[in-house]
C-alpha cells in the first residue's frame, strides 16, 4: 500500500471554521500526527477508527525531533492509507511544512497540502479589524518575535505608515518586543492589540500602543500581536490625525528588528 500524506490547516480552533475538505479528510483518516495548538474540538471530528499522535511542542519542548516526524509520515504511508498531519492556523505559515514537504519528496510519497484559516486572520476576526483597511493600510507583514543575540536580525526595511505588522509568537516579555519595536523605529503611540485564544470561547483583546504594551498584563498562549493604525477601534479619527505629529514617514528609513 502507498497512501498519501494530507497536510491539513486546523484554523485557529472553532471547528466550524475547518474547510469541508479538512473535515472530510479527517473524518476518513487512518493515522493523524498533531500538533499541541490544535484544540480539542477538532480532534474530536477525527475519525474513531485513526490513530492519534501527538507531536505537539509542551513548555518550549518537543515530544519529537522534526526529524522523527518527518520518518513518521514517510514510514505510515507504507500500511495506510490516508495520513494526516494536523497544525494549527494554515500548514504554509509558520508550521515548518517546508521541512515535511521535503522529506515527502525525496521519499517519494504523494502528499497535498489543505489550507487552513491562519492566526492572523483569525486574530483580525476577533477583534472586528480589517488587516488592509484601504483608509490606512496598503500591506501586511506577517512575522514571528525572534529572541537572543545569536539570531539573525531582520530587515523591517518594508515597513511604512500604512504597514500592518502582525508579530506570531510574541511570547509573554511584552517589555521585551515593546523595547525592539521602538528601537526598531516604530513610534510608541502606534496602536496595537493583543488577541489570545482567537475564535475560541476564550478568547480575550487587549487594546494598546507600542509604548503601553510593555506595562499590559499577559495574556495567556497561544496569543498574538497586531500592530499599525488599523489597530485603532477608531480608524477614520486616527487617518486624519496619527501621523502628522511624526516628522518623518517610516517609509523614508529602514526599520529593524530582532
Amino acid at each position: 500500500m502507498s497512501g498519501t500524506v494530507y497536510l491539513i490547516g486546523a484554523g485557529p480552533g472553532d471547528p466550524e471554521l475547518l474547510t469541508l475538505k479538512a473535515a472530510r479528510l479527517l473524518a476518513r483518516a487512518n493515522v493523524v500526527l498533531h500538533d499541541a495548538l490544535v484544540s480539542r474540538e477538532v480532534l474530536a471530528l477525527i475519525s474513531p477508527a485513526a490513530d492519534l499522535i501527538d507531536v505537539g511542542k509542551r513548555a518550549g519542548r518537543k515530544l519529537l525531533t522534526q526529524d522523527e516526524i518527518n520518518s513518521l509520515l514517510v514510514s505510515y504511508t507504507q500500511t495506510r492509507e490516508t495520513v494526516v498531519r494536523l497544525k494549527g492556523g494554515d500548514p504554509s505559515i509558520f508550521g515548518r511544512a517546508g521541512e515535511e514537504i521535503e522529506a515527502l519528496r525525496k521519499a517519494g510519497v504523494e502528499y497535498e497540502i489543505v489550507p487552513g484559516i491562519t492566526a492572523a486572520l483569525g486574530a483580525a476576526a476577533a477583534a472586528g479589524i480589517s488587516l488592509t483597511d484601504r483608509r490606512v493600510a496598503s500591506q501586511v507583514l506577517l512575522t514571528t518575535f525572534s529572541r537572543g543575540t545569536d539570531g539573525s536580525v531582520m530587515d523591517w526595511g518594508c515597513v511604512t505608515s500604512t504597514t500592518t505588522l502582525v508579530l506570531y509568537m510574541p511570547g509573554a516579555d511584552y517589555a521585551e518586543v515593546s523595547a525592539r519595536l521602538i528601537d526598531g523605529g516604530l513610534p510608541a503611540d502606534l496602536p496595537c492589540v493583543i488577541v489570545s485564544r482567537a475564535m475560541s470561547s476564550s478568547q480575550d483583546l487587549r487594546w494598546s500602543n507600542v509604548g503601553r504594551l510593555a506595562s499590559e498584563e499577559k495574556l495567556p498562549a497561544p496569543a498574538l500581536l497586531i500592530v499599525g493604525r488599523v489597530a485603532s477601534r477608531d480608524v477614520e479619527e486616527i487617518r486624519a490625525s496619527f501621523w502628522e505629529g511624526h516628522g518623518e514617514d517610516l517609509s523614508e528609513r529602514q526599520v529593524q528588528v530582532s
